[in-house]
């Protein structure tokens, strides 16, 4: 078994959904068209994607239902974490009744042999500029969600632990925060995430190990559209 990841798909397959990606620049042209390609090319039906957030730009769930279908035919288990743009997530009941390759993970993780993937969306973290308040209810609340799915994985026994968040785990100057205090206590292997676009972007992304814990963003644009293989980092 192989494990892949990729974010940040930002699909808009129904008609209703209007959201060229590529105003933001060449590696969101056909960015679709692409993933599928490298996806089919590296990935079996064995093998398992992590795919943390912003996955379709629909609002409801029926708007998202084209994305996820074509997310569905794509070979192999897939794992989703909600992003801030995945507005059409309703709960984790009622999509995981949707498809039987799909696992749509919150407060829990999920076990696939003996690796667990935990997960959460995540949020700004603290010393962020402009962190306020509201930041700050949002960020205990991802805290507690990630800190439930790591307690998941501890109770059934996981040897290897994989984290996926969709925003970054540290703040722009990539300052420790509950979320890297987390994975460390749980002595969580590798982390990925997404969230960050551009070159820019990319900068303010924490990468390389820290207290024990494999960073890796993998933001769709950053990988050039091509999901990357984790086994060798959680193994």
């Amino acid at each position: 078994m192989n494990i892949f990841a990729i974010g940040d798909l930002h699909l808009s397959f129904d008609p209703r959904i209007e959201k060229p990606m590529d105003i933001f620049g060449a590696r969101w042209a056909h960015h679709a068209v692409r993933v599928e390609q490298y996806w089919r090319e590296t990935i079996c039906e064995e093998d398992m994607v992590i795919l943390p957030g912003d996955l379709s730009w629909g609002l409801r769930q029926e708007e998202a239902m084209a994305d996820l279908t074509w997310i569905h035919r794509l070979p192999g288990k897939k794992v989703l974490i909600k992003g801030n743009h995945d507005l059409w997530w309703t709960t984790p009941t009622k999509l995981n009744r949707l498809f039987d390759d799909m696992v749509f993970l919150q407060n829990k993780c999920y076990l696939y042999g003996d690796v667990a993937i935990c997960g959460s969306r995540g949020w700004t973290c603290p010393g962020s500029d402009g962190f306020s308040d509201h930041d700050e209810k949002i960020y205990q609340r991802e805290l507690l969600r990630l800190s439930l799915s790591l307690e998941d994985a501890k109770r059934q026994g996981a040897k290897t632990v994989i984290a996926a968040l969709h925003f970054p785990p540290t703040n722009d100057k990539q300052q420790r925060s509950g979320f890297t205090d987390l994975l460390a206590t749980h002595q969580v292997k590798t982390c990925v995430y997404g969230h960050l676009h551009g070159k820019e972007g990319f900068k303010n992304g924490i990468q390389g190990c820290l207290d024990g814990v494999e960073y890796r963003l993998v933001s769709l644009d950053y990988l050039e559209g091509k999901p990357v293989r984790i086994n060798q980092m959680a193994e």
